[in-house]
């Protein structure tokens, strides 16, 4: 492709129309083919680990400079054992069944036709993240294996780690014969090529949005296509007056401490008033691992605001709060949520069927820690991304959730009364 990186709607145009030919390509691509490309794009990242860390080196001096918090910082950083998960993400998603074709459902009418509907591709994709370049590989991935061409955007501070690992992507693509435009990705930092992408009707079937709340925030205001998206992961663990101490202080200290700079941490502890004693040896357990804990009822901590309750903090900083029983905790969970992921720790079966069916987050868990909420955890593989709208996909987006469906009907002649 010629350099069109002076003119960003000449490029946005060109990759588009790239991008559309190869999903006419890729939607009755066999699934041995996209198996084959996924495979092969798995090992030339592994055979190429060396160059994606150097280039992942340059990425992290970038951040740096540019003042990146520890959080975004650890998003950003690629070493061998996280590129032993990408291989071992691309290998995963390689492994699943096609989901293309598969039959939804099938049936005969009083008529004669014969009806199936099918999984069928959406088309082109949009993705548009920040700092985590493994997102390059899982995007890639399961647009690829979901028959779609994909359109991807990484941030500025990934920008030399995604275009490593999107080169073997495309070596994988070459080796099984499918098109190199399948998996495409913006070759500019200009900011000016998201703003194209969001206005691309007619050309980007949908958008995904994987970043912090400006960025989510920014795509789900002015995209006139559909967009996939969460805006923020306001996650809350409630620990009800019937939980198991151990499976509490184990639940929470991961759900807050294992990686806070993602969606799936913990960022509200509420604690049924029966439960206090537990709730203060959780907290003070936070506290000495290095948590800055706000709060309402708990010794040794900052007075929380009403700020605190709504905030997405991606860092090792938790709200928490005493409530008075399992339906304050509903309530405080349906006025700050935001429809990611929330979990109870109780041993008491009734609370937590009350607590799955009376809240509608994407993501409800029990006696489990919402560091889980991820689409590798879930059997798909990987995700592209986490859904908290109602319509489409929920939760997360792996291959299945990649695709749409149409319906074959058969007849014999049949002609209607």
């Amino acid at each position: 492709m010629k350099d069109l990186t002076d003119n960003i709607p000449a490029l946005m145009a060109e990759l588009g129309a790239r991008a559309q030919a190869a999903s006419a390509e890729l939607a009755f691509a066999s699934a041995e083919a996209k198996q084959q490309a996924l495979e092969a794009a798995a090992q030339a990242v592994w055979t190429d680990r060396a160059a994606i860390i150097a280039a992942n080196d340059k990425d992290m001096a970038y951040g740096r400079d540019k003042g990146l918090s520890p959080a975004m910082m650890d998003r950003l950083m690629l070493d061998e054992p996280r590129i032993e998960g990408i291989v071992a993400g691309l290998r995963a998603v390689a492994a699943q069944e096609d989901p293309v074709g598969a039959v939804l459902a099938e049936w005969d009418m009083p008529s004669g036709l014969h009806i199936k509907r099918v999984r069928t591709p959406l088309g082109v994709v949009g993705v548009i993240y920040e700092s985590r370049p493994n997102v390059t590989a899982d995007a890639g991935a399961l647009c690829l294996k979901s028959g779609n061409a994909v359109i991807l955007r990484g941030g500025s501070e990934s920008f030399h780690s995604s275009g490593a690992i999107h080169a073997c992507l495309q070596a994988g693509l070459r080796e099984a014969g499918l098109p190199e435009d399948a998996v495409q990705l913006v070759p500019t930092r200009d900011r000016a090529a998201v703003g194209e992408m969001l206005g691309m009707t007619g050309v980007i079937d949908v958008i995904v949005p994987r970043g912090g709340k400006g960025l989510v925030g920014r795509v789900q205001s002015d995209a006139r296509v559909p967009v996939f998206a969460h805006l923020e992961g306001i996650c809350h663990v409630y620990l009800d007056a019937a939980a198991d101490p151990q499976k509490a202080l184990d639940v929470v200290l991961n759900a807050k401490t294992r990686r806070t700079g993602i969606c799936g941490a913990a960022e509200c502890l509420l604690v049924h008033g029966d439960a206090a004693e537990l709730g203060q040896a959780v907290i003070d357990a936070l506290m000495a691992a290095g948590v800055e804990v706000y709060a309402e009822g708990f010794e040794g901590t900052r007075p929380a605001t009403e700020d605190d309750w709504g905030t997405e903090f991606l860092d090792m900083k938790i709200a928490a709060r005493r409530v008075s029983d399992i339906d304050a905790a509903l309530a405080h969970v349906r006025r700050y949520g935001s429809g990611h992921t929330d979990a109870i720790v109780t041993e008491d079966d009734a609370a937590a069927a009350r607590f799955f069916s009376r809240l509608d987050s994407a993501i409800l868990m029990r006696n489990a820690s919402t560091q889980f909420a991820d689409g590798g955890e879930f059997g798909m593989g990987a995700e592209i991304g986490i859904a908290t709208g109602k319509m489409h996909a929920r939760g997360p987006v792996g291959a299945a959730q990649l695709t749409s469906f149409k319906y074959l009907v058969q007849g014999d002649g049949t002609v209607r009364a």
